[in-house]
């Protein structure tokens, strides 16, 4: 018997190993497709999709401030809720790419859904009827508010956007990660840097919109400011779609949901079974099953012990009484992450900070060097520039000395990334306070408190908690989605990649919440009129900026402590090198048998 993956010479047949197929489904050469031909496509299509999206969040705080004329507290909470919104979508579009779509397709339909919200959002701030009239000071109280219809307008727009993303995010970083194939020795170590060049690369368009599109926005005009991201958009997909040739596709291998709810309830419903010191003793499917689907075995492991119950024989084929223990490990896989994702809760909440009060805290300062004015979502670039430099910095430095003392060819393991990250926005939020604090100081010292007015000193002084938020951004949000693709099991990458997203999304619902409440608390409890208001030369950002910094503290404990029992999954390429040997082991005996057979029916006959 030869293996699937080898010729009858015992050498490799040039295929790909990992399941992947083209887009009818047929087996694919190594050599024609995949590596970073294909992802050159991708990478490239971030660029400009990055760019279409940050040319919209980056800017939205002041659009809904000066043109929709809302509060501090309203604009910064409609932000952070339609951002939560776009990470959290991602949820529904893992779904339906996992369960019947596909990556592929599931991404070309949702980017249409994204490219139609992106163009009616350019409609809502270009047609007059659509939008308040012109006020000459945004900040008055008498100018006229949007009517519920124009609202209607804008934010529809805007959730429709979200919608489309949701189905592009989750999957168009898995497309990336899926053109390498995990048991082929040089492309199993280009992926190791995937994610590094595809922060990279997401970064590269955030930079531009955080400085070109923002400046348009704010001083030649909104529509062109949204225009120039329609089109951006446009041309991304276009992009996509020129390397189609070039991909390699995962089958969809149905609902990752239904799987794991069926080891759940199959472990509930057996509850009172025990289970068999022996792990051969529990159900699994035969070898064959796995290798010739491209899927890949997974051996039962003690952790999470009492979901094993499902994979406990009894006298029924019922799905959800009887689970094959792959399917126990793939839910258990996914299970073990979940304390990791509560930990990143926090750090995606102070990422939220960046586009609502970073940005606000920017117009209260002297923007003006020399004949230039410096829009203040436009400090977000330094984030973007911090990144890039740290990436960079990392992939071809720190990695590489790292390599050579922990001898791991990450360097690093993603956990510690991890945590180096989430050091940092304790640092982070620190030196906001403390920034914030002096900022408070010079507007009491020039008696700017009641009036509001701009306090004079520099924007730059903001540049500190900017450009730190981009370096633990290389660490945390880099090994993020690395974790979370890596460690999900195959037949739920995109579910595993939307974990990285709901992060985001929760961490701006979490932040929304706490604006909020803190708000309301401290107009009621406090001292001083509260801790945010309109005004914020009036309000105390520098104690909420401290409050976030206890929470980071906090936060960092409960991660070392969950990360501390975390167990990595195996790797997937030595799985496969235990089931070809059990696959060569049971061939070798089959033909043993057979033999055998032979001999015994030729001496009868």
């Amino acid at each position: 018997m030869t293996s699937q993956y080898v010729d009858e010479n015992g050498q490799d047949d040039g295929y790909t190993k990992d399941g992947t197929v083209d887009l009818k489904g047929n087996s694919i050469l190594r050599s024609n497709t995949g590596g970073w031909k294909a992802c050159s496509f991708i990478v490239v299509y971030e660029v400009f999709e990055r760019m279409a999206y940050y040319g919209i969040s980056s800017n939205l705080v002041i659009y809904l401030t000066e043109k929709l004329h809302q509060g501090t507290v309203k604009s910064s909470n409609n932000v952070t809720n339609w951002v939560g919104t776009i990470w959290m979508t991602p949820i529904l579009g893992a779904y339906f790419a996992d369960a019947y779509l596909g990556r592929y397709w599931t991404f070309l339909i949702a980017s249409g859904i994204y490219f139609l919200g992106l163009s009616l959002l350019t409609l809502a701030v270009s047609i007059h009827g659509l939008k308040p009239p012109h006020c000459g000071n945004p900040s008055a109280i008498d100018c006229k508010k949007a009517s519920t219809f124009q609202l209607a307008v804008f934010f529809g727009a805007l959730y429709t956007l979200a919608v489309g993303t949701g189905g592009t995010k989750p999957n168009i970083s898995t497309i990336g990660a899926d053109q390498f194939d995990e048991f082929h020795p040089k492309e199993k170590s280009q992926k190791l840097s995937f994610f590094n060049w595809w922060m990279f690369s997401i970064f590269l368009g955030t930079l531009f919109a955080n400085t070109v599109l923002v400046y348009i926005q704010d001083n030649v005009g909104w529509s062109l400011g949204y225009g120039l991201p329609t089109l951006g958009l446009a041309i991304s997909i276009v992009i996509f779609l020129a390397g189609s040739s070039f991909y390699r596709h995962k089958k969809p291998r149905g609902s990752p949901f239904t799987r794991m709810a069926r080891v759940i309830i199959a472990s509930l419903r057996k509850w009172k079974v025990k289970v068999p010191s022996d792990p051969k003793e529990l159900y699994e499917l035969d070898l064959g099953e796995y290798t010739k689907n491209g899927k890949v075995r997974i051996d039962s492991t003690p952790t999470l012990r009492f979901l094993n119950k499902a994979c406990v024989k009894v006298d029924t084929t019922d799905p959800w009484m009887l689970c094959s223990v792959t399917q126990v490990e793939e839910t258990k896989q996914m299970l073990r992450m979940i304390p990791i994702l509560i930990a990143t809760f926090i750090p995606s909440t102070m990422i939220a900070q960046i586009n609502t009060l970073f940005v606000k805290q920017g117009t209260t300062l002297n923007r003006s060097i020399g004949n230039f004015s410096i829009p203040p979502a436009s400090l977000g670039a330094f984030v973007t520039i911090a990144l890039l430099v740290s990436v960079v910095l990392y992939d071809r430095f720190f990695m590489t000395i790292a390599k050579r003392l922990t001898k791991n060819p990450r360097g690093i393991n993603i956990l510690q990334r991890m945590g180096i990250g989430m050091a940092f926005h304790i640092v982070i939020m620190l030196v906001a306070s403390f920034v914030e604090r002096h900022r408070l100081s010079v507007a009491r010292d020039h008696g700017l408190v009641e009036n509001g007015k701009q306090v004079p000193l520099s924007i730059l002084i903001l540049l500190p908690q900017f450009i730190l938020m981009g370096t633990a951004d290389a660490f945390l949000e880099v090994a993020k989605i690395e974790f979370f693709y890596d460690q999900a099991p195959e037949g739920m990458k995109s579910l595993g990649t939307s974990y990285s997203m709901t992060s985001l999304g929760i961490g701006n619902f979490i932040s929304s919440f706490l604006l909020s409440t803190v708000s309301d608390i401290t107009k009621k409890h406090g001292n001083h009129r509260g801790w945010i208001l309109n005004n914020l030369n009036a309000s105390h950002l520098d104690y909420y900026y401290a409050f976030f910094a206890i929470l980071n503290l906090l936060n960092f404990f409960f991660f070392l402590f969950v990360s501390k029992f975390y167990v990595y999954k195996a790797e997937v390429s030595d799985s496969l090198d235990v089931l070809r040997q059990e696959l060569e082991i049971e061939s070798r005996h089959r033909v043993t048998q057979e033999a055998s057979t032979n001999t015994q029916v030729n001496g009868f006959t």
